[in-house]
């Protein structure tokens, strides 16, 4: 029983840490990228947060978010 419980609180904070980096690598890529210029505007909060979300998309693809939202 101890076993199993320690095997899935493992497997959490992995997960966790995992999550807690993916989040600071997109909030460094939105930065660098000018998404947090403007948050009095409701698109800008919209396009900021899309781009921590997908970042990959951001950084490799060089999708630019600024055009999709008016």
């Amino acid at each position: 029983m101890a076993r199993a419980f320690g095997g899935r609180r493992m497997v959490r904070s992995r997960s966790g840490i995992f999550g807690a980096v993916y989040l600071a690598i997109g909030v460094v890529v939105a930065a660098t990228h000018g998404y947090f210029v403007g948050w009095n505007i409701p698109g800008n909060v919209v396009e900021a947060l899309m781009a921590i979300v997908l970042w990959p998309v951001v950084a490799i693809l060089g999708i630019d978010f600024h055009a999709l939202i008016p």
